[in-house]
């Protein structure tokens, strides 16, 4: 048999073999990436109002309940996350139905969102403060522990499990961080005046809760069936009785350090977009008009969902995530700082201008952060030759809710610390020059670690080594084999899982074996 046939038959990356098909391969019409992005509409309808300043408002100024012991609330909530997205991370990999792995968990963890989200802002303000903590408590963590944590692993998820084109994923990220931050912006500009309009208290707050709960499962849905996940056999999975244990899953996951880098990323940034979110009380009681909310937000969202929209570009043309992301970050920061100076020289049209410049630097990493999870389960499966892709996301919900929840406390602990009262109509000088600490200090320290993780975060570099040194020793032992007249069976299998191209794990002799030697 000659060397070609015998590389024909074991599948191994010979020239114009599947070493480039898969990441060339058009998996997605245009229809496929815009329904799956509109899939963020529903996570942020939740998200936006439970970890920015309206839950805080509505529980401390509606409710009539304590800043300070909400945040203690939140926080405690968070325990319970911690566990739920390693257990969802592991059911998810194990899960085979005729939707797919993450679609039906993303179709059914949106309704409990749905139902839950209400909940939450429907709180009677008959009962005792004990039972309005209770209620909140438990409406809350069984929102963000369960049915959160379902409906965003599996959405997430889905970026490994519909295409396997690197390209397409970096589209994906930017299309769904389109879609996130516009939903910011409509949520942030249409909230408080929406509650006025249905009469305000309560009943304003539990009506706007219906409108987007409402709303969120109707486009969730819709994004669930405009997407078809790969077949396993595609996806190169292994037999079910090979699956990992829970413990095993997690001593992996936690052996890659580009998923701990990506991981405290997360949170950062939803460290960071919670103080951000306070920018109600910069303006009401710094700039004396709550009004520059919806300025702000303005100048925040329309850059970025701008670099959203050109991120795949940029990305194509300067080759690789990693240089664009800390130009964008450096970007970022400076710009942070520019808005630390304008508030102290009280210049509006700076701060305005500087929120902008941040803003712009943010969106390359908002829109290659799917991307970058991706090629670290790549990394795994180059490194271990086990698929851990479910787990491999849960970082986007174990950032997204232990970071949102985080910044949420944090935020009503300084408050409450500074001495803030929202029954007073001026607050103390200690309030005043908290907030400053949250709006403007606090941005710009995040923005500053984030950089420092990204110059560690060369995922995209190791793995590209990582492949080549897989291709080398596959082409050598199958030319050993062919050389002595045998015909090799491999376990060499294409990858499925970050950025598209088709690589034998190392795993095992890069996935070489001779198990099932056979003569010609």
């Amino acid at each position: 048999m000659s060397s070609d046939s015998a590389a024909k038959k074991v599948g191994a990356p010979t020239a114009g073999n599947g070493l480039e098909a898969a990441s060339e391969r058009k998996y997605l019409k245009w229809y496929n990436k815009v329904g799956y992005g509109s899939g963020d509409v529903a996570g942020n309808v939740v998200y936006v109002l439970l970890t920015s300043f309206f839950v805080m408002i509505y529980l401390t100024d509606t409710v009539g309940l304590n800043a300070g012991v909400v945040a203690t609330l939140l926080m405690v909530s968070r325990i319970f996350d911690g566990f739920s997205d390693l257990i969802f991370g592991t059911l998810l990999d194990r899960t085979n139905t005729r939707m797919g792995k993450a679609r039906p968990w993303m179709l059914w963890g949106f309704v409990g969102c749905a139902v839950l989200l209400i909940a939450i802002f429907a709180i009677p303000t008959s009962l005792g403060d004990t039972a309005k903590y209770a209620w909140f408590f438990i409406a809350y963590t069984l929102l963000n522990a369960v049915f959160f944590t379902a409906n965003n692993i599996a959405y997430s998820s889905l970026t490994a499990l519909i295409t396997r084109n690197g390209a397409e994923r970096v589209q994906m990220g930017s299309i769904r961080f389109m879609f996130a931050f516009g939903t910011n912006l409509l949520i942030q500009s249409a909230t408080v005046g929406g509650v006025a309009m249905f009469g305000g208290g309560a009943s304003g707050w539990r009506t706007m809760a219906i409108i987007y709960a409402l709303l969120g499962l109707a486009v969730n849905t819709l994004s669930v069936f405009s997407v078809k996940e790969l077949p396993p056999e595609e996806l190169e999975e292994e037999p079910q009785e090979d699956k990992l244990s829970v413990a095993e899953s997690a001593k992996i996951l936690v052996s890659n350090k580009y998923y701990l880098i990506i991981l405290i990323v997360f949170l950062l940034t939803q460290i960071f977009t919670a103080m951000l979110n306070m920018g109600i009380y910069f303006m009401k009681y710094v700039l004396g008009d709550e009004d520059l909310l919806k300025t702000f937000a303005w100048s925040i969202n329309i850059p970025l969902m701008i670099g959203l929209f050109i991120t795949p570009l940029v990305v194509s043309r300067f080759g690789g995530m990693y240089r664009i992301n800390i130009v964008g970050y450096v970007i970022a920061t400076l710009g942070r700082l520019g808005v630390l100076v304008a508030a102290y020289m009280d210049s509006l049209a700076l701060m305005l201008f500087f929120s902008g410049v941040a803003a712009l630097g943010m969106s390359s990493l908002q829109g290659t952060l799917n991307a970058l999870i991706a090629e670290a389960s790549e990394n795994t499966w180059l490194r271990t030759g086990k698929r851990i892709d479910g787990l491999m996301f849960s970082c986007t919900s174990l950032g997204v809710k232990v970071g949102g929840g985080l910044g949420a406390a944090l935020s009503g602990w300084l408050l409450a610390a500074a001495g803030y009262d929202g029954n007073l109509k001026v607050q103390p000088e200690s309030a005043i020059q908290m907030i400053y600490v949250m709006y403007v200090w606090l941005p710009l320290a995040a923005n500053a670690l984030i950089l420092f993780l990204l110059m560690r975060l060369d995922v995209e570099k190791v793995n590209t080594r990582l492949k080549e040194e897989a291709d080398a020793r596959a082409e050598v032992e199958v030319g050993a084999g062919a050389t002595a007249g045998g015909s090799v069976a491999t376990g060499w299998t294409g990858d499925a899982v970050g950025g598209g191209d088709a690589v034998g794990s190392p795993a095992a002799a890069t996935g070489i074996s001779e198990s099932e030697d056979s003569t010609s």
